[in-house]
C-alpha cells in the first residue's frame, strides 16, 4: 500500500560525546523515508527544500522507490537548518542554530497521486500546515499518523487538539503526553488523549522504549541496548518511518499487528542511532533487519511459571 510523508528536509550540524560533523542530511521526511523504503516501494515524499540540497542525495531516495513528485525546489533559497550539541548522558540536547530558510513558506500542495495514499504520516510541522495537508486528501486512508511536540502545545494548542481529532495515531514522548493531557500518569494521559479522537497512541521514551496503547489496550516495546549510541538525531522519525512502513506492507492496522509494527520502527531506531544522519540507514541489509527483529523478540520473550 501507499505511504505519503509530509515534513522537512534539512542540513544537520551534530555535535555528540563521539564526535561532530557539519552539514549532513537530515530532516523528518528523509528518515521517514529512508527507514520506511525497507517494508514498502510505494512512497510519496511532500517537502521543501532549497536548491543547494544535493541532487545525489534525492536521486537515492528516487531509487529506494520515494516519489518526489511532491518535492517543492526553491531556486536561489537555502534548505532548512539545523544545529545541536548532545549532553554526554545523549538524552539532553541543546539547539544552537535554527534556520528555517525556504521552510518559513513551506505550503505544501499534494500532487494528485499522493491524495489517495493509505497510509500518511505527518511530521512535526505547524498544526495548521497539518491541517491544511488533511484537507488535500480524498478521505479513503486506512491510518493517519502525526507527530507534534511540545512548542505547538505551548503556542497553538485549541488548533493542535483540531489537528489531533482528525488521526487515527499519534506519536509523541512522555514529557509531551503529560502536557498534552494534563496527567501525571501516563496510563490516565492516554485515556485522555483517546478522548480526543485518535484510535492508536505512541507515547516514545527514547533509550526506555516505547508504550502502545489502544482504546482497551497496551503494549510496551523496549529500546535495545546498544553498547554504544553515537548520534539520536533522527531517532524519532526513523521509528515513524519504520512503523508506518511496516504497516504499508502489510496492511494491517489490528492491535496484534500495531505491536509488530512498533517493533519494526524500534529495530530501525536502534540502527539509526549507531552512526551520525543517514550512514547507518542506508548502510543496513534485510538480514540485519531481520537479525535486530529476532533480538528483540529473545529480549521481551520468557517461560511462564
Amino acid at each position: 500500500m501507499s505511504l505519503l510523508t509530509v515534513g522537512t528536509i534539512a542540513f544537520d550540524s551534530i555535535e555528540t560525546p563521539y564526535g561532530n560533523v557539519e552539514k549532513v542530511i537530515g530532516g523528518a521526511c528523509t528518515y521517514i523515508s529512508w527507514a520506511a523504503s525497507y517494508f514498502t516501494e510505494n512512497i510519496h515524499l511532500v517537502s521543501i527544500v532549497g536548491d543547494d540540497f544535493p541532487v545525489d542525495e534525492l536521486e537515492e531516495l528516487r531509487k529506494r522507490g520515494v516519489n518526489l513528485d511532491g518535492l517543492e525546489i526553491v531556486r536561489g533559497g537555502k534548505s532548512f537548518f539545523w544545529s545541536g550539541k548532545y549532553h554526554d548522558n545523549m538524552n539532553n540536547r541543546d539547539t544552537l542554530i535554527t534556520d528555517l530558510n525556504v521552510l518559513a513558506d513551506f505550503n505544501p500542495v499534494l500532487p494528485e497521486a499522493s491524495r489517495s495514499s493509505k497510509y500518511v504520516v505527518l511530521g512535526n510541522l505547524t498544526p495548521s500546515v497539518q491541517s491544511a495537508v488533511l484537507d488535500q486528501l480524498d478521505g479513503s486512508q486506512k491510518l493517519i499518523a502525526l507527530d507534534t511536540m511540545n512548542y505547538w502545545m505551548d503556542v497553538a494548542m485549541d488548533e493542535l487538539v483540531k489537528v489531533i481529532s482528525r488521526v487515527d495515531l499519534l506519536t509523541i514522548n512522555d514529557e509531551e503526553a503529560r502536557q498534552l493531557s494534563g496527567e501525571n500518569s501516563l496510563v490516565k494521559a492516554a485515556q485522555v488523549i483517546h478522548d480526543m479522537g485518535v484510535t492508536y497512541l505512541v507515547i516514545k521514551k527514547g533509550e526506555h522504549g516505547a508504550l502502545l496503547f489502544s482504546t482497551d489496550d497496551m503494549f510496551y516495546a523496549p529500546a535495545l541496548p546498544l553498547s554504544q549510541v553515537v548520534d539520536p538525531t533522527g531517532a524519532g522519525d526513523t521509528f515513524a518511518g519504520g512503523l508506518m512502513g511496516y504497516l504499508a506492507n502489510t496492511d494491517d492496522i489490528s492491535m496484534n499487528n500495531m505491536k509488530r509494527a512498533i517493533i519494526a520502527g524500534s529495530a530501525m531506531a536502534s540502527f539509526c542511532v549507531e552512526d551520525f544522519s543517514l550512514n547507518k540507514l542506508k548502510a543496513v541489509s534485510m538480514p540485519e533487519i531481520k537479525e535486530r527483529f529476532s533480538k528483540f523478540k529473545h529480549l521481551m520473550y520468557f517461560d511462564m511459571i
